[in-house]
């Protein structure tokens, strides 16, 4: 059996503008990949709300930085066979950085985490699939609207960015705007269909870099 880290922000943690709440298990995408893989694989997902992928954010109590709490990660759940990382969608704060380039270099340091860190007892680095989120959507919601200033812009540039970071670095692809669109209760997050979709869609990807 295969070992996977779903490594990412609300939209992997599962959160629903609904309420807000979170989605239930079996709703969110990780899950969903799980049971399309019909039991070759075992899902680990670890998704942050909030998260960047190497940025800092002092608005929680929680490390949002991606880059800082990688590496524990992987070792925590090692050995692994794939990591997929779907980051970036909160480096469009304009707080943060709001840049779509910025964030392609974020994810790239993120990349070079995976592939450097000592995971002892002989094992390797696992290989890794980068997701591009969907992309930020215009909303009413007053609050979401000003965390967000501008991101609706800068997002439609990450999958095109990550694609070539993906293609530079040799990782697998994915846009997961392809399938899914966030939910205009806030314009980030999904509903329930929209984060099933993004699992339904990464398992043949899923399986062609696996050899499952």
């Amino acid at each position: 059996m295969k070992t996977i880290l779903c490594y990412g922000d609300s939209l992997t943690w599962g959160y629903n503008a609904v309420g807000p709440s979170r989605h239930a298990y079996e709703d969110r995408w990780p899950s969903v990949l799980e049971t399309e893989l019909g039991g070759t694989t075992h899902i680990i997902p670890d998704g942050l709300n909030g998260r960047t992928t190497a940025f800092d954010d002092h608005l929680s109590a929680a490390d949002r930085n991606g880059a800082r709490t990688l590496s524990t990660a992987l070792v925590t759940h090692a050995p692994l066979d794939l990591v997929i990382i779907m980051l970036g969608a909160n480096d469009m704060k304009p707080w943060i950085h709001g840049s779509p380039f910025t964030a392609k270099y974020g994810l790239l340091r993120l990349v070079e985490i995976v592939r450097g860190v000592e995971y002892g007892f002989g094992w390797t680095a696992p290989k890794i699939l980068l997701v591009s989120p969907p992309a930020v959507s215009r909303t009413d919601n007053a609050e979401f609207k000003e965390f967000f200033a501008g991101g609706d812009a800068a997002s439609q540039h990450l999958a095109r960015l990550y694609a070539e970071l993906a293609s530079l670095t040799g990782c697998g692809f994915f846009d997961a705007g392809s399938v899914a669109k966030t939910t205009p209760l806030d314009g980030v997050h999904l509903d329930a269909e929209n984060t099933r979709a993004i699992g339904r869609a990464l398992a043949p990807v899923v399986r062609k870099m696996l050899e499952l």
